[in-house]
């Protein structure tokens, strides 16, 4: 088999400006010109996706970028299809790179007679041909064991970092991180810490999926500058409620850093709307017109971080080291 000698990106439909920001961050790593293989993903008037690889892929290390966004069932279909044709080409291999990966709230069985489904994506990716998952701030992290095959998680938690003390400097010595539910202490307090703030916990009580009944605060946040931290914002219901009991227990500000927005339904509006002053978010999915036109949403890039990870998959280096501040500040210097 040919030696591999350049790593190779393709992308879906699901985050083609993101694709094509992480193949001009790896240019400017490489010092050379790196593309997007050319490549047709079209779909038949049935719905049905047929893919086509116009560049000789045998021998490549393959990365396949492809988050599995809304329409989270199409934009799936796709990266298992493009994986189906690229191991037909003889690609040395296939690694998805995947900055969200959707149907991770379905981890375990919560009631009776439900599925397990990110499993079931797991096993399907795996039997299409990926042979590695990059992604960032699974939703839960024993998902990475659903998987037979590497994966690396990345964090957004040193890019807010990042962009927290560059957008709040000197600023900083009323901070309050906080933790919207107790499930997502963890992910608080690593920011927190990279911050060197106190850390509070928004304690909810739900009815019913989707609808959140009372919510109590645990910790004081009477005269701080509270920022919300979480992996993904839907609706904005339980997000924008938070920022009502913060506000009300004293709080003099309320940002939100969040590092999928999903933002489906009425989120944008509530947003829009809600006492925050600010909500954060990546680019890991592609933001609608409507977010992009709101007024307080704004969004951090990831793509220096994935081509840098990409870059390290494929020379066989550190991905872990991307946590640190002193090898990603430069990485975003001049951006954030």
């Amino acid at each position: 088999m040919p030696t591999v000698v350049e790593p190779k990106l393709i992308s879906g439909n699901a985050n083609l400006p993101l694709a094509q920001a992480i193949a001009r961050r790896m240019s400017l790593y490489r010092g050379m010109s790196v593309g997007l293989v050319d490549a047709r993903v079209e779909r038949f008037n049935d719905g049905e996706i047929f893919v086509e690889v116009f560049e000789n892929v045998r021998g490549e290390d393959m990365f396949v970028i492809q988050p599995t966004s809304n329409p989270a069932n199409d934009n799936l279909m796709e990266l298992l299809v493009m994986t189906d044709a690229l191991r037909r080409s003889s690609a040395a291999r296939i690694t998805a790179v995947i900055p969200y990966f959707g149907y991770a709230r379905q981890d375990r069985r919560t009631k009776a007679r439900t599925p397990i489904t990110s499993k079931l994506v797991a096993n399907m990716m795996a039997s299409a041909g990926i042979e590695r998952v990059l992604t960032m701030d699974l939703h839960a992290a024993q998902i990475q064991g659903f998987f037979d095959i590497p994966v690396d998680n990345l964090y957004a938690s040193p890019i807010f970092a990042l962009d927290i003390k560059s957008q709040f400097k000197g600023e900083l010595d009323d901070a309050m991180i906080v933790s919207p539910d107790v499930g997502g202490v963890a992910r608080a307090r690593e920011l927190a810490k990279r911050l060197d703030a106190p850390l509070s916990i928004v304690d909810k009580r739900r009815e019913k999926a989707g609808e959140v009944a009372e919510m109590t605060v645990i910790g004081d946040v009477s005269g701080k500058k509270c920022f919300i931290v979480d992996d993904i914002c839907d609706t904005a219901g339980t997000l924008c409620k938070a920022a009502e009991v913060l506000k009300d227990h004293g709080a003099t500000e309320v940002h939100a850093y969040i590092t999928h927005g999903v933002l489906s339904g009425p989120a944008v509006e509530r947003i829009s709307n809600s006492v925050m002053k600010s909500l954060v978010i990546t680019d890991s999915i592609q933001r609608s017109e409507s977010a992009k036109a709101a007024p307080n949403i704004r969004v951090v890039p990831t793509a220096p971080m994935f081509a840098q990870a990409i870059l390290n998959i494929w020379n066989g280096t550190s991905v872990s080291s991307l946590f640190e501040t002193d090898t990603l500040g430069p990485i975003y210097e001049g951006i954030l």
